[in-house]
């Protein structure tokens, strides 16, 4: 079994900095694509960033310049560091990881509440 652990979430000003963790505990392996989608009330989930073990990375227009995605590949672990936060960037930050174990594996956290407000 494998469990999907993010934290990091929290409440802050606008223009500071929060950074999420994420780490896919148990049997996987060959993990390929790590990364991190959002939600916002009333609106559909949506990339955020998303990390491949050829260490390509994808970011979604609204956040480049301000986060950054990185990982441990030999813990299985992602990262978010988000910077100069807006009010817009309030949301559910779930993990995404998507490996192998019998078969193929694509796997969510439970989601992590930030917020953005003065």
């Amino acid at each position: 079994q494998v469990q999907v652990v993010e934290s990091g979430g929290g409440l802050v000003q606008p223009g500071g900095s929060l950074r999420l963790s994420c780490a896919a505990e148990g049997m996987i392996f060959n993990v390929n694509r790590m990364g991190w989608y959002r939600q916002a009330p009333g609106k559909q989930r949506e990339l955020v960033a998303l990390s491949a073990n050829d260490e390509t990375t994808n970011y979604a227009d609204s956040v480049k310049g301000r986060f950054t995605i990185t990982r441990e590949n030999a813990k299985n672990t992602v990262y978010l560091q988000m910077n100069s936060l807006k009010p817009e960037d309030t949301a559910v930050y779930y993990c995404y990881v998507e490996g192998w174990h019998k078969m193929v594996l694509r796997l969510w956290g439970q989601g992590t509440q930030a917020t953005v407000s003065s």
